[in-house]
């Protein structure tokens, strides 16, 4: 993981991707790119197809980042380009409690995200909710780490099942930062 230069972070939805996507390029000195935040127009609209691509794949053609995620559309691209791919297989209970969490605070603090959208009550009630598409991608999502996982012609990919394996990632190069 020391020399990986292009790391992508996988998981299913409220799983933590974004915070060890910080995490994984403060330790490794890595430019992190969460792209829900390329993803995601003001209003809660999703860009469209072509632009998300405008914006994304420039990226993936970099020396170095570190992605929180991956939207099908890039995701090709950014397993041919990776070095390392960390995924967060979490039980279904961590996942959907962190976002539970996540998603109670960010309505109490209407702390901005996505391009200064904010979440509410009514949004999180709704039909096409996060917590909504939890439950919609949580299997596609597990399956596909897992595939990932097992298919040798990809990059390696570390599978994370629990918080505890993450903390002690995190804490091994952070322990290898202090060594150098």
């Amino acid at each position: 993981m020391r020399r990986a230069r292009r790391i992508l972070c996988i998981g299913v939805t409220g799983s933590g991707k974004s915070t060890l996507a910080t995490a994984l390029g403060a330790r490794l000195g890595l430019p992190v790119t969460l792209v829900d935040e390329l993803c995601w127009e003001p209003g809660w609209q999703q860009a469209p197809r072509e632009e998300q691509d405008r914006r994304v794949l420039p990226i993936l053609e970099r020396d170095a980042w570190v992605l929180d995620t991956a939207y099908s559309g890039q995701a090709a691209r950014a397993l041919e380009r990776a070095d390392a791919i960390v995924a967060l297989d979490y039980p279904r209970l961590v996942s959907l409690g962190r976002l539970l969490r996540r998603t109670a605070r960010r309505i109490r603090t209407r702390e901005p995200v996505c391009n200064g959208n904010v979440e509410t009550l009514r949004l999180a009630l709704a039909r096409d909710s996060i917590i909504v598409w939890h439950f919609r991608s949580w299997r596609r999502k597990r399956r596909r780490m897992r595939a990932w996982h097992a298919d040798a012609s990809l990059p390696p990919v570390l599978l994370l099942a629990r918080p505890s394996d993450t903390d002690a990632l995190l804490a091994s190069l952070s322990a290898d930062a202090r060594a150098d």
